[in-house]
């Protein structure tokens, strides 16, 4: 489990980026670059890191259901991802 603080950062920085992404787009679009650079810097979309929802587990992120691979492997064990079941041969 990652620390609480990394998923409170991570979610506000989701909010800040949310916050000013049409500002951005109108100050890339008028090509005025210095003014893109006071903006906050947790309001680049860069900044932002795919993380699971559950474990907070920024690694082995499967961007397709929105996990990581290790809750994915004991969901899909458990039955609980529509489609997904254990391959055995």
């Amino acid at each position: 489990m990652a620390k609480k603080s990394w998923m409170a950062r991570q979610k506000k920085r989701e909010r800040l980026v949310a916050k000013y992404s049409a500002k951005r787009r109108e100050l890339k679009a008028a090509g005025d670059y210095e003014a893109l650079q006071k903006l906050p810097r947790n309001a680049s979309p860069v900044r932002l890191r795919n993380r699971c929802p559950i474990s907070g587990r920024s690694r082995g992120y499967i961007r397709v259901f929105g996990i990581s691979r290790i809750v994915f492997r004991d969901m899909a064990r458990e039955g609980k991802i529509p489609g997904i079941r254990k391959a055995s041969w």
